[in-house]
């Protein structure tokens, strides 16, 4: 008995000493700061950053969750998620002079190596204090994926022309070399909109948002942009200017609705034209295909539900309406065409959340009258997901069926 407890003694301190080296090695890596919460919507973030080496703390147990992150910050941030990818033979060094002695210059100078800075939206210094915008953040996010393999490439090429889900869509527009970054940035969930609808591209972003984007930038770089099923939807949206083959069981069959985009349609009673621009299904009853990253633009909840199982596919449909007639009205668009040009008023208010225009319910030959050179507008129609739903015919000779895909 008495050499069982000598046996014994040395196990059990082992297991103690091992034991005691678990809990200080879990505790050790398990990073907690004063000023972020257990409730912090970050928290979780903020922790696993900085045990990647990517943040860093103040000391004295701070983090600064709200502290806007400035370009020397974020280059460096990038260069270290994307410590994996090779530098270039020409690897560039001394970029911008007002980085001399800085302590960013080496990562900066990495970042823009990689493909994440063009040196060339710069040209007045790289001013490494500046807080960075989200604009910015999302170029340079966007310009490293298209750095990193060639069907990110292709994908910023097929965004071009995309509809971004965001208002500065409508108002004030986004020019359009900058929707590709945007819509890179978006469709890969690097960032976000804001509640309100914005895209927020002159604001800043806090050190706790960056975070988050950066473990979301560590994750794409892994990935083929093919698998991100909201960037292959701005992609479709981009060079087929509809998403209607994600979203539903309909398809275009062997036309496309570029192939009408752009084009006009005369109204057949000599009140006016249109011109026909893209085509946006929402899914609200078929669970096996996309939920549209566009469902919030023109969706309520109170619509989902309404439409939910409802065997319809509601589509919002982009024209320009040129009015010739004096006293144009709501009637003469809907009397003027009888085929898949018509569409009916978008009353849920979102339009003036993001800034678009529907036809209006109330006054509208004023409101017509007030846009004689033309005025862009989104309008509404259900089509029905088990029957023939129509054609687009247009005046060149144009046209676009939709027919059930099954």
């Amino acid at each position: 008995m008495e050499k069982l407890k000598k046996i014994m003694f040395p196990i059990m301190s082992a297991v103690v000493v091992v034991s005691t080296l678990i809990s200080f090695q879990a505790s050790a890596a398990t990073t907690t700061f004063k000023d972020v919460q257990a409730n912090h919507w970050a928290k979780s973030a903020i922790e696993s950053a900085v045990s990647k080496g990517y943040f860093k703390g103040y000391g004295n147990g701070l983090f600064k969750p709200n502290a806007s992150v400035t370009r020397a910050e974020f280059a460096s941030l990038i260069s270290r998620v994307a410590k994996d990818m090779p530098l270039p033979e020409d690897a560039k060094t001394n970029s911008f002079k007002d980085l001399n002695g800085h302590w960013s210059k080496a990562e900066v100078d990495r970042a823009i190596s990689l493909g994440f800075i063009n040196t060339k939206d710069y040209p007045n210094g790289f001013k490494p204090s500046t807080p960075i915008t989200r604009e910015e953040m999302a170029k340079w996010l966007s310009s490293g994926l298209v750095a990193s393999s060639d069907e990110y490439k292709t994908a910023f090429a097929e965004t071009k022309g995309t509809l971004l889900p965001v208002k500065e869509s409508f108002k004030p527009g986004v020019a359009q070399d900058k929707i590709p970054y945007l819509a890179l940035a978006m469709g890969t969930n690097l960032m976000n909109g804001f509640p309100d609808g914005s895209f927020g591209m002159d604001k800043t972003t806090t050190r706790a948002e960056s975070s988050a984007i950066l473990l979301r930038l560590e994750n794409v770089l892994k990935k083929e942009a093919t698998s991100f099923d909201d960037l292959n939807e701005l992609r479709m949206v981009g060079t087929e200017k509809s998403n209607l083959e994600l979203v539903s069981s309909l398809t275009t069959g062997n036309t496309s609705i570029a192939d009408i985009s752009g084009k006009r349609k005369t109204f057949r009673n000599g009140s006016g034209s249109l011109v026909f621009h893209r085509l946006i299904g929402i899914n609200t009853s078929e669970p096996k295909k996309k939920a549209s990253i566009y469902t919030s633009l023109f969706m309520t909840e109170f619509g989902m539900n309404k439409y939910k199982n409802s065997g319809l596919l509601p589509v919002f449909k982009e024209i320009t309406i040129y009015p010739t007639k004096n006293g144009f009205d709501v009637g003469d668009y809907l009397n003027g065409v009888i085929d898949m040009n018509a569409g009916y008023a978008i009353t849920n208010k979102l339009g003036e959340k993001y800034g678009y225009y529907s036809i209006p319910t109330l006054e509208p030959a004023k409101f017509f009258a007030q846009h004689k050179s033309g005025v862009r507008v989104w309008v509404t129609d259900n089509l029905n997901l088990d029957k023939p739903a129509g054609q687009f015919n247009m005046d060149d000779g144009s046209y676009a069926v939709i027919i059930n895909n099954d």
